[in-house]
């Protein structure tokens, strides 16, 4: 296992992370995960995403969770949505007129007051369980 992980954080491949391979990496017109900032960091940071307007179609409002991940693949945190200081786990999003939206993460992990380790995580943006986006962040301490 210690051989896998030191393989995917030197690699920079982010195929640990427990998703489906179709749709990785993807970026289209309709929904984009940018990189956070700062990167690296050391103690928050800020996860921009935009959502296309065809989400918002009918009245719909997009289910949208972001996950931070480990090199391990274990779940480290789920940031909140800036402004409203809801946990993006399965939220629902309202249209907000540019579809322009931002995580916070603090830099801790999930249900404690420990930092994370210095190291490599990935982040990753679902929306309604059918569209998934990753990217990778940096922790200095």
């Amino acid at each position: 296992m210690k051989y896998i992980a030191w393989a995917v954080l030197s690699l920079g491949l982010l195929v640990a992370v427990p998703v489906a391979l179709e749709g990785q990496q993807e970026t289209s017109g309709d929904v984009e995960l940018s990189q956070n900032y700062p990167n690296p960091f050391n103690s928050e940071t800020t996860i921009p995403f935009r959502l296309g307007e065809d989400w918002f179609k009918d009245g719909h409002t997009p289910l949208v969770s972001i996950r931070i991940y480990n090199v391990l693949a274990q779940l480290v945190a789920i940031p909140f949505l800036r402004g409203t200081g809801e946990v993006l786990d399965g939220r629902q999003l309202a249209w907000n007129g540019s579809g322009q939206f931002e995580a916070h993460w603090d830099g801790r992990y999930m249900g404690t007051n420990r930092e994370a380790a210095s190291g490599v995580y990935v982040y990753q943006l679902m929306v309604d369980g059918v569209r998934v986006v990753s990217r990778r962040m940096s922790v200095i301490r």
